[in-house]
């Protein structure tokens, strides 16, 4: 392993990035609570402003995915579509089958200046179980079943389509898969290990899809079995349909991240500088007590996010 590699593998550093990945999210919440002031007044500048100030926690991760782990993204679309992204609103629907997906799917948005759209239809996170489940409601209400996919949640989607009807242009359906059966972890992002993810998406104009609630789901429910057959198609062949892309790593979020970095590393270096002067025994053994504490939080965090960990949403829906 080279020098790089093993300082990122090394969990002193996973303290320090989450360390401002929190810091920055709650500096972040704090000033959002003087936001609300501007809310009665002008909503459209309200919204702009915590875009803005969300953008600042949500792209941290996404220069982990780029520039940390240094994970490839592949972008599989069509020229006339390719035209059309980062230039208009849009519902971003992604498959939810890997612990990092919404990783990629952020690091997608985040190229196109549209980080603030994107939505699992399917609710939860694929497991094996939950498929068998979704399956057996599949096949009590007459739906044809998905091999790769759990069945997505109508209502939700045809409420958020009903209530940007008039604000969105597009769904972009997204299909994400990793090459060489690759199981991507946020774990394995900390410790710099690079993944190589290709991710189809297809553009649809908005008016394609059904205003009624009822035909909007049908149209939902086909347009899964459509993304299982991508997937078919991408575990055949190894790679999906359409024109392959390659887009720069952000610069922004790069730089993001060092803003934060450099704000937050400060006072936490004067703060370990006077303790070790003031020589306390009481004071480092509550540093080193915090330290602990931080430990087990930031592995908790990261255990959340694993796959056999995670949310039991969708487990009981046979009852």
């Amino acid at each position: 392993m080279d020098i790089v590699g093993f300082l990122k593998s090394q969990f002193v550093f996973h303290l320090l990035i989450c360390y401002i990945f929190i810091a920055t999210g709650l500096i972040v919440n704090f000033i959002q609570l003087f936001t609300l002031l501007i809310l009665p007044v002008n909503k459209n500048l309200y919204r702009k402003i915590n875009c803005r100030l969300s953008y600042c926690i949500s792209s941290q991760l996404v220069m982990l995915l780029e520039w940390w782990s240094g994970t490839d993204c592949t972008l599989y679309t069509d020229l006339q579509s390719l035209n059309k992204y980062g230039k208009e609103s849009a519902i971003v629907i992604l498959n939810h089958n890997f612990e990092i997906d919404f990783l990629c799917g952020w690091n997608f948005c985040e190229k196109f200046g549209m980080l603030g759209f994107l939505i699992h239809c399917e609710g939860t996170r694929f497991t094996e179980k939950k498929h068998e489940i979704s399956m057996q409601v599949a096949e009590a209400k007459g739906l044809p079943k998905l091999k790769y996919h759990l069945l997505p949640r109508t209502k939700g989607f045809a409420i958020t389509v009903q209530c940007l009807r008039n604000v969105v242009a597009a769904v972009y359906d997204s299909t994400l898969n990793f090459r060489n059966n690759e199981n991507p972890t946020l774990l394995g992002i900390l410790n710099g290990k690079k993944y190589h993810a290709d991710l189809y998406v297809r553009r649809i104009p908005l008016e394609e899809v059904p205003e009624d609630e009822q035909e909007c789901g049908i149209w939902l429910h086909k347009l899964y079995q459509e993304k299982d057959a991508f997937q078919e198609q991408y575990y055949k062949t190894g790679t999906f349909s359409g024109i392959p892309f390659v887009r720069p790593r952000s610069w922004c979020t790069l730089l993001n991240w060092l803003f934060w970095a450099i704000l937050l590393m400060y006072p936490l270096f004067n703060l370990l500088v006077n303790m070790f002067i003031s020589g306390s025994y009481l004071t480092l053994a509550i540093f080193a007590s915090l330290i602990i504490v931080a430990s087990v939080v930031v592995r908790w965090m990261i255990g959340m996010t694993e796959i056999n960990k995670g949310s039991t949403y969708g487990n009981n829906d046979c009852k």
